[in-house]
């Protein structure tokens, strides 16, 4: 059980945020920015949940694969355990909905992964990565992410300034491939979220 008035859920991005407050109206979300760059750490409660989007570290996750990890490798290499009851529940959730959730360690990274880090990080057992997981500092974390690039479909590094990159000629065909594909990985980390037992809505991805 999670209980909304207890959690807040964070996510990087408009898109994100967006797609959790439209399926998760009962829940507090702050959009933190990439990298928690926006994010008000006074207002978190004592549960986080970390949601949205994620990069994947293996060719045998594709696009779409649903991340639940049970611990977060933090940038300075550190692990941090996910809150047992929260993670198990949103494991459920997940096959609730006929996912088949990854629970393998997620690490953070300082900047975008590309290339030959891909494999080294897989190779130290890490399913995905993000940008703000392993920041957040509470007493109770989990994460639900999805995976959106892959080691055979990476992303541009300026992504992570989003406004910039669309500005860019070469790298439209990446906005278009982000345009059909960011918002459905975005919704499904959403939609699990909502089914996890005690939400009051009921949606599908």
């Amino acid at each position: 059980m999670i209980d909304p008035r207890d959690v807040t859920v964070i996510a990087a991005t408009g898109l994100e945020a967006r797609a959790v407050r439209r399926e998760c109206p009962q829940l507090n979300v702050m959009e933190s920015g990439i990298a928690l760059a926006k994010l008000d750490r006074s207002r978190l409660s004592d549960a986080v949940i970390s949601c949205g989007l994620a990069g994947g570290l293996s060719r045998e996750l594709p696009t779409g694969t649903v991340l639940i990890p049970r611990e977060v490798a933090r940038v300075d290499g550190n692990r941090v355990a996910c809150d047992e009851a929260m993670q198990r529940a949103l494991v459920e959730a997940a096959r609730r909905l006929g996912f088949d959730p990854v629970e393998e360690p997620m690490m953070t990274s300082a900047t975008i992964v590309h290339g030959e880090e891909r494999a080294r990080f897989a190779e130290r057992g890490f399913v995905g990565v993000d940008m703000e997981s392993g920041l957040i500092d509470a007493p109770r974390i989990a994460v639900v992410r999805v995976i959106l690039d892959t080691p055979d479909n990476e992303l541009s590094a300026a992504w992570a300034r989003p406004a910039i990159a669309l500005m860019n000629p070469l790298l439209w065909p990446q906005a278009a491939w982000l345009a059909r594909n960011a918002p459905r990985c975005a919704r499904i980390a959403a939609v699990i979220l909502n089914e996890v037992e005690g939400s009051p809505r009921d949606n599908r991805a």
